[in-house]
């Protein structure tokens, strides 16, 4: 199975965007600079992320995208297959026709791959992703601040 980078952009984009939940509409463009993803490439991708209603739009000035539903509900594996990611490791995509028209003799083994990827990636959520970025986030603060006030010899209580 093979993850293309339209799967893990979109990935990355909803995290992005989730992060900054409830600050209002967020650009393309803002996302685009933070994340280093093309503007174009990105709005492909909300194109489809909208039509399966896991963002809205707001135009005008002041518009962008936001969630359209809370983000513990929504998960990595729906983003994924939002933007015609297919989750399947199989060659044939799961028609049993792998080799001249039959089940190859490693089919089952690509096909229960499949659904533990898929069953994994189902089990994570976009707020795990969010909470999970913002502790690694806040852990380097913490490190960076204790080093700075470590430096200066200043008694910090944490």
């Amino acid at each position: 199975m093979r993850l293309t980078t339209k799967g893990r952009f979109a990935v990355t984009a909803m995290v992005d965007l989730a992060m900054r939940d409830g600050s209002g509409p967020v650009t393309l463009a803002e996302i685009s600079s933070r994340q280093k993803i093309s503007l174009s490439y990105l709005e492909q991708l909300f194109g489809k992320l909208r039509r399966h209603q896991l963002v809205e739009s707001v135009r005008g000035p002041g518009g962008g995208y936001c969630l359209a539903k809370d983000m513990s509900n929504m998960t990595v594996a729906e983003i994924i297959l939002a933007v015609d990611e297919p989750i399947d490791a199989t060659q044939c995509a799961g028609k049993e026709n792998c080799r001249d028209e039959e089940k190859c003799l490693t089919h089952d083994l690509w096909a229960t791959l499949t659904s533990r990827i898929f069953d994994y990636l189902e089990s994570v959520t976009l707020r795990q992703l969010v909470d999970n970025q913002k502790s690694k986030d806040s852990g380097v603060s913490q490190v960076q601040d204790m080093r700075l006030v470590a430096g200066k010899r200043v008694a910090v209580s944490v």
